[in-house]
């Protein structure tokens, strides 16, 4: 499979999640020739007939009471967010509408306020990781976090991604939980078809951990980065959902207070205030544009 979804989510979920628990983990290991749980060790941890798990997992059955679910997801031992995944796949689908995607557009007030933070790095990114709008700090910690680029395929397809995250393994390995998690259910959802398929074309290590099935929400944590102007930076992001949009979210980073990191944070900040060489540079420039037509 290259891109997200089929007519059997809900099985392929169910095998990948099996195939990853550890058989002495639930149970004797004996001699297997398949990685993880058989079906009937998932079925009996479960408490449900072989069958009817067998045809769960081969997509002949697919209306499962949430009741069997949760029993399934305890059998896996899915958390509560890898759960409520597990039983979204398994809801029923609303229609989905003809026509364009509505554009995303990010509200004049969030603008306005990732905008004031000069020394705060900042952008909103849509619910598939489309970046909406960035502060100029942002854009200074990477180009990739300026608004039209795509978060995901950016760290996975963009080779200045990996000289940047000195922990480029470990933030590869957070972000495809992450985008299953914001995308939940509707693995169907065409831009996400879109960002899946190709990611599951050019890069094999997205193809590995997109088969696992992973679901993450993980909100804050810390990056581990070299900036080829400020040098290395230990930075905490923080995820917060936009109220009020289809998922939009506004990340930020910030630097520990009198670390090493917040005054190199500092330093990029100032190389590129509207007011520094480069940006007085970059204003005269705009400003001679102004009074002439383009071609």
């Amino acid at each position: 499979m290259t891109a997200t979804g089929d007519a059997n989510a809900l099985g392929r979920y169910l095998r990948a999640r099996r195939e990853l628990i550890q058989p002495d983990e639930a149970w004797d290991q004996g001699s297997r020739r398949v990685p993880g749980l058989r079906r009937e060790e998932v079925a009996f941890l479960a408490g449900i007939s072989s069958d009817y798990y067998n045809r769960l997992e081969q997509g002949r059955d697919r209306n499962p009471s949430e009741q069997v679910l949760r029993s399934i997801a305890r059998a896996l031992q899915l958390d509560e967010e890898a759960t409520a995944y597990l039983v979204g796949l398994a809801a029923p689908k609303s229609p989905r509408r003809k026509g364009p995607r509505k554009p995303e557009r990010v509200g004049d007030g969030i603008r306005t306020l990732i905008g004031s933070w000069p020394l705060t790095p900042a952008y909103v990114h849509g619910k598939y990781m489309d970046v909406l709008a960035a502060n100029r700090l942002a854009v200074a910690l990477s180009p990739f976090n300026a608004p039209g680029r795509n978060g995901i395929l950016a760290a996975f397809l963009e080779p200045e991604m990996q000289e940047l995250h000195q922990d480029w393994e470990d933030m590869t390995a957070r972000v495809v939980p992450y985008l299953r998690s914001i995308a939940g259910a509707d693995i169907e959802d065409p831009r996400l078809v879109e960002i899946v398929g190709e990611l599951s074309l050019r890069s094999e290590r997205f193809r590995a951990l997109w088969a696992r099935q992973d679901v993450k929400h993980k909100s804050t944590g810390t990056s581990l980065l070299h900036h080829p102007q400020a040098g290395p930076l230990e930075l905490h992001y923080e995820k917060l959902l936009v109220p009020g949009t289809d998922g939009q979210t506004l990340v930020t980073y910030h630097a520990q207070p009198g670390s090493a990191s917040e005054e190199r944070l500092r330093l990029l900040a100032s190389m590129n205030a509207p007011d520094s060489v480069g940006g007085r540079q970059a204003a005269a420039g705009r400003s001679r544009t102004r009074g002439r037509s383009v071609p």
